[in-house]
C-alpha cells in the first residue's frame, strides 16, 4: 500500500523529486490513478491551502508546494486524460485574474485542484479584461467562470465582469464564482456573484455544487 501520508508530507515540503518518485511507485503497485491523485496530491495540497489561509505558510512556501504538486500531476496527467476520454469532464471552468491584477497563486491552486476533481480548466491568465472572460466563455461553452483578485483596488472589476455577463443574452446564465485573499462572502453577495470560494478546496466544492444544480 502506498504511503500517501509521506506523499502529502513531501508535497507540503515542496520536495518535487520525491513526490514524482512516490507517485510513480504507487502507480507501479497498480493503485488507481484517481486514488493516487486524491489521497496523494489533493489531500496534501488541501493542507497547504488551509495553512496558507491561516498564515502558517506564506506565498514562497505555497509556490514550492505547488511545484511539487505539478511534478506529481505531470506523472498522472496522461492517465487522467485517458480516463477523461472515457469519462467526460464534470464541466468546463474559465479561470482568470481580473484586469489590473497580476497575482495568480490562488487561481493556479484552484485550477490544479479542480482539474484533479474532473473539471476541464481553461486558464486565461492574469490582468484579464471583461472581453477576454466573455470570449473564453463563448469559445469553450463554459459552465462556470471563476475570477480572482488579490488587490482591493481590482475587486470592483469583478462587478464589471458580472454585469457584462448578465446583460449579454447568450452568457446571462453562466455561473460566476469569485475568490481571492481580500474577497469575502459579503462582497460576493454585493456584486451578485453566484458563488464564493474561500480557498482552493472549498472552491472545488463550489464548482461541484454549481454543475450539479445546473
Amino acid at each position: 500500500m502506498p504511503d500517501y501520508a509521506l506523499i502529502n508530507q513531501y508535497l507540503y515540503e515542496g520536495k518535487a523529486k520525491d513526490v514524482d518518485r512516490l507517485v510513480r511507485e504507487a502507480l507501479d503497485e497498480g493503485r488507481p490513478v484517481d486514488e493516487v491523485l486524491n489521497e496523494g496530491l489533493i489531500a496534501g495540497m488541501s493542507v497547504v491551502g488551509e495553512d496558507f489561509k491561516y498564515n502558517v505558510l506564506y506565498v514562497p512556501e505555497v509556490l514550492v508546494a505547488a511545484r511539487a504538486m505539478k511534478a506529481g500531476m505531470a506523472v498522472l496527467k496522461p492517465l487522467l486524460v485517458a480516463d477523461a476520454e472515457n469519462n467526460p469532464p464534470r464541466g468546463t471552468v474559465i479561470m482568470g485574474t481580473v484586469k489590473g491584477d497580476l497575482h495568480d497563486i490562488g487561481k493556479n491552486l484552484v485550477s490544479m485542484m479542480a482539474e484533479g476533481a474532473g473539471f476541464k480548466i481553461i486558464d486565461i491568465g492574469v490582468d484579464q479584461p471583461v472581453e477576454k472572460f466573455m470570449e473564453a466563455a463563448r469559445e469553450h461553452q463554459a459552465h462556470i467562470v471563476g475570477m480572482s483578485a488579490l488587490l482591493t483596488t481590482t475587486m470592483p472589476y469583478m462587478k464589471t465582469v458580472i454585469d457584462a455577463f448578465r446583460e449579454t443574452e447568450d452568457l446571462a446564465e453562466t455561473s460566476i464564482a469569485v475568490g481571492g485573499a481580500p474577497v469575502n462572502r459579503m462582497f460576493a453577495d454585493e456584486i451578485e456573484a453566484d458563488g464564493y470560494g474561500a480557498d482552493a478546496p472549498s472552491s472545488v466544492e463550489l464548482f461541484l455544487d454549481m454543475v450539479s444544480a445546473a
